[in-house]
């Protein structure tokens, strides 16, 4: 359950009214007129009616220059609340617990380039370098955790999903940082540190397979349902499952000792992760139902998210080409 409170002038009070009874409101009730002219309004509301209200709210208040809105999480309600039963049990879905305005919220966070962001980077990077020196899984898990990369690419589908340029563009921004950073640091470690090539840690993130792409794939998906479910727990798994740092740091850590044969593969799988991961979350968001709220902001989307999508699924299959080939070489004796 979740409260939206508007502050709106009285003469929208008879429309919230209406649109409390047309979008089945939990429970719906009224403040006093306050010094400024607006009356604070409180809808309670169950997941299933909660992107239709936020939209029809939208859609009322639009025009307003002085009206807010605010969605509030709902820890407990006593009485217990019962919820119905649907009519008929095909009625009965699964809905999107989270609405939009909430994943927008959350995800764009992450895709915000700041001194915070290269921080983590840069820390998580020299922890993961670290971790493949010296084969320290407990190490290597740990720096995966923070995952610092991850959160940009889920925002660049979210952005995808929604036809949000912006979105998409600071996501790319700050994607593309993250990468030169982490594999510009990796590779001065390379440089500096000796490696040890027998490290499992390492040298598993030099080979890439088809069990890689459908790992990617799943974590990809795995991270987009979490989301939109609620369920951020389950972030932490696909952190460990899917995460870009290792394989950035370890190309890294190979271009800078001069091993270009290994530095491929883990450029591979890199790039394996990048592209599974964003195609995942873009289907995912797809869907989930996951789209904007006006004719013309659902045809833009349309358009961005089927471009992307080829061009994912094109680049997905490059890959796929280039690892059946360095493992089965044509020209090999």
């Amino acid at each position: 359950m979740k409260i939206i409170e508007v502050l709106a002038d009285g003469s929208y009070l008879q429309a919230l009214k209406n649109l409390a009874e047309r979008h089945e409101a939990v429970d719906y009730w009224e403040g006093p007129e306050g010094k400024d002219g607006r009356h604070e309004i409180r809808f309670l509301v169950s997941p299933e009616k909660r992107q239709d209200t936020l939209d029809a709210l939208q859609a009322v208040l639009g025009n307003s220059e002085t009206a807010k809105w605010f969605l509030m999480s709902v820890e407990a309600a006593l009485p217990r609340l019962e919820e119905k039963e649907p009519e008929k049990k095909e009625e009965k879905k699964d809905p999107v617990t989270a609405s939009r305005e909430e994943l927008y919220s959350s995800v764009e966070k992450s895709a915000r380039l700041d001194n915070n962001f290269l921080l983590l980077v840069f820390l998580s990077t020299v922890v993961v370098a670290i971790g493949l020196l010296e084969d320290n899984v407990a190490v290597v898990i740990g720096a995966m955790v923070i995952a610092p990369l991850l959160g940009p690419n889920i925002a660049l589908a979210l952005g995808t999903a929604l036809g949000d340029r912006s979105l998409m563009w600071e996501s790319l921004k700050t994607t593309l940082a993250g990468l030169t950073l982490a594999l510009g640091l990796s590779i001065l470690i390379g440089l500096l540190w000796p490696l040890n090539f027998e490290s499992k840690e390492l040298l598993s993130r030099t080979y890439v397979g088809l069990d890689s792409a459908a790992l990617a794939f799943a974590s990809g998906a795995a991270a987009v349902l979490s989301l939109t479910t609620g369920l951020p727990s389950v972030l932490v798994g696909v952190m460990v499952a899917v995460a870009l740092l290792p394989p950035t740091a370890t190309l890294g850590l190979m271009l800078g000792a001069g091993k270009w044969e290994l530095a491929i593969g883990a450029g591979l799988l890199l790039a394996v992760n990048i592209v599974c991961v964003n195609l995942a979350a873009k289907v995912s968001f797809l869907f989930r139902g996951i789209k904007p709220r006006t004719w013309l902001e659902k045809q833009k989307a349309r358009q961005s998210m089927a471009i992307y999508i080829i061009i994912w699924i094109l680049s997905l299959t490059i890959l796929l080409v280039a690892i059946y080939l360095r493992q089965n070489p044509p020209f090999a004796p």
